[in-house]
């Protein structure tokens, strides 16, 4: 089963559920505002991605957090940064047992789509 982590108010989890929806991919929604995010999600995620790569650097929160905050940016202070801003995790986060892919795109949800037997 697939779940697709993200914010429901983001434009880009929308596109992403509706692809999913529109191949006819059976997933699960998990708002991470309304449903929460742990250390443990944050930890598993980066394990497999590496923490930088879910940090979104794009977000009006990223720019919130003072100069010297962000130049000195480590893993731990990321994933603290992300437990108290999750829209600090770039999203859609979406995860199986042998694929996770952050961000959207229709190319490499297309590839996941192809190579597993959903």
């Amino acid at each position: 089963m697939l779940t697709v982590y993200g914010i429901k108010s983001c434009d880009t989890c929308r596109k992403a559920r509706k692809y999913l929806t529109e191949h006819n991919i059976e997933f699960k929604f998990h708002d991470l505002r309304e449903d929460g995010l742990d250390i443990q999600m944050l930890e598993r995620w980066t394990q497999r991605i590496g923490w930088e790569r879910l940090l979104n650097k794009q977000s009006l929160t990223w720019r919130k957090i003072p100069d010297v905050d962000r130049n000195d940016m480590s893993r731990d202070k990321a994933l603290a940064a992300m437990i108290d801003g999750p829209t600090l995790v770039k999203r859609p986060v979406l995860e199986a047992d042998n694929f996770i892919a952050v961000g959207f795109s229709e190319k490499r949800f297309g590839d996941f789509i192809e190579n597993n037997d959903l």
